[in-house]
């Protein structure tokens, strides 16, 4: 049974944003919150002109904001309720270091596994939601593990 079910997703972008509203709107059972450090972002998610357009997202975030989805800055709080957690934050090119130009930094994923492990208390459902390359989600388990408390696992 998923109903009462948390949802919290990382990074209120192109991919998290869009993502957690269509959850929202197929799955009202579900209460679903997108985080982001940036309270500007955040803001403009809660105001009447979305920071991102598709086609479509106006209606979708507008019948389901304030219902089962929302939006916060309230990174830990929610991380820390939640039962599934989507990771969807920018993985830009390096600027510097091995794979400069060409491999993606993947540091703002890898600080997203670190506030997971350290807030998880009991055992979470972790999903990568972002373009990141192969083999990342080893990373991230490798961040989370090594990380997490006792029953976070």
């Amino acid at each position: 049974d998923v109903k009462g079910l948390k949802i919290c997703c990382m990074g209120a972008g192109y991919v998290g944003g869009p993502t957690m509203a269509v959850i929202a709107k197929n799955c009202p059972m579900l209460t679903v919150t997108v985080v982001d450090i940036s309270k500007a972002r955040i803001d403009a998610w809660n105001s009447d002109t979305l920071p991102i357009y598709e086609p479509g997202l106006d209606d979708v975030v507008k019948s389901c904001r304030g219902k089962n989805l929302f939006f916060s800055s309230e990174v830990d709080k929610y991380v820390a309720e939640a039962d599934i957690i989507f990771v969807s934050v920018n993985t830009p090119t390096k600027t510097h270091g091995i794979g400069a130009g060409k491999a993606a930094d993947v540091g703002r994923l890898e600080s997203c596994a670190r506030t997971i492990g350290r807030l998880a208390k009991t055992s979470k459902i972790v999903i990568e939601k972002s373009t990141v390359p192969v083999r990342t989600a080893e990373t991230l388990r490798r961040v989370l593990d090594a990380n997490s408390q006792e029953g976070g696992k």
